[in-house]
């Protein structure tokens, strides 16, 4: 064959080199980014970082106590709850005061690219409410569903212990906060590398005929946080719902605790769709692995956070491994 045959050969279709980069699901575009070993590292790195400086005193109490309080007029730990109606308001209220958490805000770090849009401001500004209605469906069935376990056999579940953490032991409550979210942790940290395509996309085969299954299952993860947190607004919420014995209570109010949570997040969401949504599209636009290092990166800080913290840093603080660092504040 000539060098003149060669170049004007048909070009082999089955070439994985010669095919443009393909989307699979929403979280994953094709695209991989420049040095991604680096941006991996990086990203671990940063997740590491934050558990170093994390302090979860500051966020559930300075944050969360005074939040709480001022919506609900008082102080919100001391307050028994009285009645259905008061328990409903409490768990929307606990979840808003708890909406600054590293969870949260990676969970929400990881779909800020959905906030491009093309169109007028309207269509920017209403364009997010698609992808946080699929999130809404997951973060809604595993809610309700929890609630309504915790309302039928919620006094003998682990989270429903009081009894105190003491020095080179766990306690119920930190055993299930353990295995919860140092899976959900993993599970953030498969998906940031896929997002970078260095292993295969879990969502591939399913997006096929349902595009949206990433957002719901981001929405279930959302609301798997319930099933591990400690926090204390949280814990007298869920020991509320469980001595009630009324499954259908629970159920309302997990789902209202869990919509509480992340209402703060959804709105910021959405001003930025509103405000920088056409420049964000046209930044991704301009180069598409820009959307693939940021959509890994979030759940890789993330997934690192998550798990260093809940399954690593917890076992220094409880005196079973010898030592992690910890900053002074934290």
């Amino acid at each position: 064959m000539t060098q003149t045959d060669r170049l004007s050969s048909p070009r082999d279709a089955t070439d994985p080199i010669r095919l443009p980069p393909r989307a699979t699901s929403l979280f994953v575009n094709g695209h991989v980014p420049r040095r991604r070993g680096l941006l991996i590292l990086l990203s671990l790195l940063g997740g590491f970082l934050l558990t170093v400086v994390w302090s979860a005193e500051f966020v559930d109490q300075t944050i969360g106590d005074n939040v709480a309080d001022t919506l609900l007029g008082h102080d919100a730990r001391e307050t028994p709850l009285t009645g259905v109606v008061a328990g409903v308001v409490f768990a929307f209220v606990s979840g808003i005061a708890g909406t600054f958490t590293a969870c949260n805000i990676a969970a929400f770090g990881a779909i800020a690219p959905l906030a491009g849009s093309s169109g007028g401001r309207l269509g920017r500004f209403l364009a997010p409410l698609r992808p946080l209605g699929w999130m809404a469906v997951g973060m809604v069935a595993v809610s309700a569903v929890y609630g309504a376990i915790v309302g039928l056999v919620g006094t003998s579940m682990p989270q429903f212990s009081t009894a105190q953490n003491t020095p080179g032991s766990l306690s119920p409550r930190s055993i299930q906060s353990m295995v919860v979210f140092g899976l959900i942790g993993l599970i953030m940290v498969y998906l940031g590398l896929a997002a970078l395509k260095v292993v295969p996309d879990p969502f591939a085969r399913i997006s096929r005929r349902h595009p949206n299954a990433p957002l719901v299952f981001m929405g279930a993860l959302v609301a798997g946080f319930l099933i591990g947190r400690p926090y204390p607004l949280f814990r007298q919420m869920f020991r509320d719902a469980a001595e009630s014995g009324n499954p259908l209570y629970g159920a309302a109010a997990f789902t209202l605790q869990s919509i509480g949570n992340v209402v703060i997040m959804a709105v910021l969401f959405l001003l930025l769709a509103w405000f920088a949504g056409s420049r964000l599209q046209a930044w991704f636009a301009a180069r598409p692995a820009r959307l693939a290092a940021i959509t890994g990166a979030a759940f890789l800080v993330a997934g690192a956070f998550t798990f260093l913290y809940w399954d690593v840093r917890l076992l220094a603080r409880r005196e079973i491994i010898p030592w992690y660092p910890i900053a002074p504040w934290a």
